[in-house]
């Protein structure tokens, strides 16, 4: 195996599943034998789901708790800045996948130490428990058990461009208060200053 794994495309012949959620949900099934292995509780109910994780852009993988979900569900998320289903000694599909199925299974409480430290070492994640990578051999099993699955319909979501507020407020005062606001240009063309609630009529700014 090459030291990255892409993840084929959803248009390329054979493609199994037609979205993520759908593939998501079968490799979290493919991989149930890395926790049977290691004597671990029976899975829980889960949904994988690809999007953004809350508080921001930055996590690639997030586990909600069943305690918050309206059907007792084990929400998993993984971020579409993702598409290598493995990566060695980085983050893929696959092993973040994996992450935040060790949370559904050994519960949110127990955060990155004790049960779930110790499954992960044992399935074969390593580095920062905050923020796991797989080694060779696990990236090898992980396409492995997931190979019948086909390409990952996905393509990366590399950036979203935020547009920035274009309109210019424009200042606008009353000469007898001192009260001042702002409003935009068109509106002024178009109604006029607004009148102060002391009563004064506002003046605009100096074209």
């Amino acid at each position: 195996m090459t030291k990255t794994q892409e993840a084929p495309r959803a248009a390329e012949k054979g493609a199994k599943f037609t979205t993520r959620e759908e593939w998501l949900n079968a490799a979290a099934q493919a991989v149930r034998p890395l926790f049977d292995e290691q004597g671990a509780a029976d899975y829980p109910k889960f949904r994988v789901s690809c999007g953004f994780p809350k508080g921001g852009r930055g996590a690639i993988g997030q586990a909600w708790t069943p305690s918050a979900s309206g059907d007792a569900t084990a929400e998993l998320f993984i971020s579409p800045k993702l598409e290598e289903l493995v990566k060695v000694g980085s983050a893929g599909v696959l092993d973040v996948l994996v992450h935040e199925l060790i949370h559904a299974v050994v519960g949110n409480e127990a955060g990155h130490k004790g049960p779930f430290r110790k499954l992960a070492k044992a399935i074969g994640l390593q580095g920062k428990m905050t923020a796991t990578v797989t080694d060779e051999a696990l990236a090898n099993r992980l396409l492995e058990l997931t190979a019948a699955l086909g390409p990952y319909p996905h393509a990366q979501l590399s950036s979203l461009t935020v547009t920035k507020q274009t309109t210019r407020m424009l200042k606008v005062q009353c000469d007898g208060c001192g009260f001042t606001c702002r409003t935009t240009r068109k509106w002024l063309d178009e109604v006029g200053t607004p009148t102060c609630a002391c009563g004064t009529e506002m003046t605009g700014p100096e074209d």
